[in-house]
């Protein structure tokens, strides 16, 4: 009785993402359509869409565990996306929008190769390929959280969760597109805000209120509070946390790609107003589910990344709790249908376009997206299906490989006066390599976006140093 109670539960969650996308719905789409959405999304749809597909499972999972594990010192973290993110609005996103509609360009790599004025057409299918690597690591992560809350949930076999999870997330990507996401991801946004501000309160008032929770973290450990560390380790260790995951912001395509969908440039400091506002809220509520964690069980849990879950599965009855719990469903699909889309759009239009077919028509190019949107969704759970590591350590090597290798060109091909195909494509590459390397000889794993980073950007410059000594003009910017 209690699993059908939260079968239906999940059920009607799922039956309001369809309502959703079916009143969205687009019946004749054209390519620019589908994948965005013909530059027409105002700016609260623009905010919302930009960051719902940031926050993934983490922010319920990945995150609060790590709050839980190594205490308020995790705020590094939360404070250094929030800062780049900023950022990221007001350094990227009017110009790339102002830019890739002047260009005509639907994705990153075709803009990219249009500011480098690239002829010999390297740097699309590059990165294309860059983006697949990281992005199958990226959606494998969101599709491992899917299943261990499905697991939780209903008791059932892990592979069984995570069939269950695709089935969930694939249908509405194929009759959507980025308008439909559009407002879907507004929607999950406003429903995971609600749900995550909720129920640490709750949980909060169900251990006594503010007095037992202070007594509960002194007695637990003098350190979880201490936000400045007291040794030079410490310290140092805070800066990169502020700046390991932050950094990746300037290079991640589900959620620059947003920027570009805004029908007008001018409103795109009120998105970021709403956007900022939301993610603020959404990282301190997280911040504080790890924290009331720690006084909330009174035995040690073997498994952080469930705190979320648990705690909701003990304060709620079970059709409120599974509803509940499709928060972290709305966290996961709302990302991983921005990456999905993304991805296939990439290998669509950059690879399969430009290499194989390129006389195809917007009709045959809507079908190959689609195909390409049911082959990503199964190769990633072919990956999941091996959970071999934790959702925040997966997801971190995927945010840290695209931040390195599209970030700092991302950046230069916005502000630099100086252009070079050769050397975007030398940085790309090697942001690329230098995050796989660290993380196959375990070098710097925590903090590896920084020196894949700064080693991408010094690519770009001294391939640009040698072009110039080498011939006598350096490439410029038209």
């Amino acid at each position: 009785m209690i699993v059908s109670l939260e079968i239906c539960a999940i059920a009607l969650y799922v039956a309001i993402l369809f309502v959703i996308g079916y009143f969205s719905y687009k019946p004749k789409q054209t390519s620019d359509d589908f994948l965005l959405a013909s530059r027409s999304l105002n700016y609260i749809l623009t905010a919302m869409a930009a960051h719902a597909s940031d926050m993934s499972t983490w922010l319920f999972m990945g995150f609060p565990a790590l709050v839980y594990l190594k205490g308020l010192s995790g705020i590094y973290l939360a404070m250094g996306l929030l800062f780049f993110m900023f950022l990221n609005w007001m350094l990227v996103a009017p110009r790339l929008r102002i830019k890739t509609e002047a260009f005509n360009s639907l994705t990153i790599s075709s803009f990219f190769e249009s500011a480098y004025h690239d002829k010999a057409g390297y740097l699309r299918p590059v990165t294309a390929f860059i983006s697949l690597i990281f992005y199958t690591i990226y959606i494998s992560a969101g599709i491992m959280g899917l299943g261990l809350v499905l697991q939780t949930l209903f008791s059932i076999n892990y592979l069984l969760a995570i069939s269950i999870g695709v089935l969930i997330i694939i249908p509405y990507l194929l009759i959507g597109g980025y308008k439909t996401l559009a407002w879907l991801d507004c929607f999950q946004a406003i429903f995971l805000l609600l749900v995550i501000l909720v129920v640490p309160f709750i949980a909060f008032n169900s251990i006594g209120g503010m007095t037992p929770f202070l007594n509960g973290l002194k007695s637990h450990s003098s350190a979880f509070t201490q936000i400045i560390p007291a040794s030079s380790e410490g310290k140092l260790l805070a800066v990169a946390t502020f700046f390991s995951w932050g950094l990746g912001y300037f290079g991640q395509p589900h959620i620059i790609t947003k920027f570009m969908g805004i029908k007008n440039p001018k409103e795109i400091k009120k998105s970021m107003m709403v956007g900022i506002s939301w993610q603020a809220l959404t990282l301190a509520a997280a911040v504080f589910v790890g924290s009331v964690g720690v006084v909330f069980f009174t035995n040690t849990l073997l498994d952080p990344q469930m705190l979320f879950v648990f705690m909701v599965k003990d304060l709620f009855p079970p059709f409120l709790a599974a509803f509940i719990l499709c928060a972290i469903i709305a966290a996961t699909v709302s990302t991983m249908d921005s990456q999905i889309l993304v991805l296939a759009t990439c290998i669509v239009e950059d690879l399969y376009r430009k290499v194989f077919k390129k006389d195809a028509d917007s009709k045959h190019l809507l079908k190959a997206s689609r195909l390409c949107i049911i082959g990503i969704s199964l190769v990633s759970f072919v990956i999941a299906s091996f959970q071999f590591d934790t959702i925040l350590s997966i997801v971190y090597i995927a945010w840290a490989g695209l931040g390195a290798s599209f970030g700092p060109v991302m950046l230069i091909a916005l502000f630099s006066k100086k252009t070079s195909a050769l050397a975007a494509l030398v940085s790309i590459i090697t942001g690329c390599v230098a995050c796989l390397i660290f993380k196959i000889f375990s070098i710097q794993t925590t903090s590896l976006l920084i020196p894949a980073f700064i080693l991408s950007f010094i690519a770009y410059y001294t391939t640009l140093l040698i072009q110039k000594i080498s011939t006598p003009t350096t490439l410029k910017r038209s």
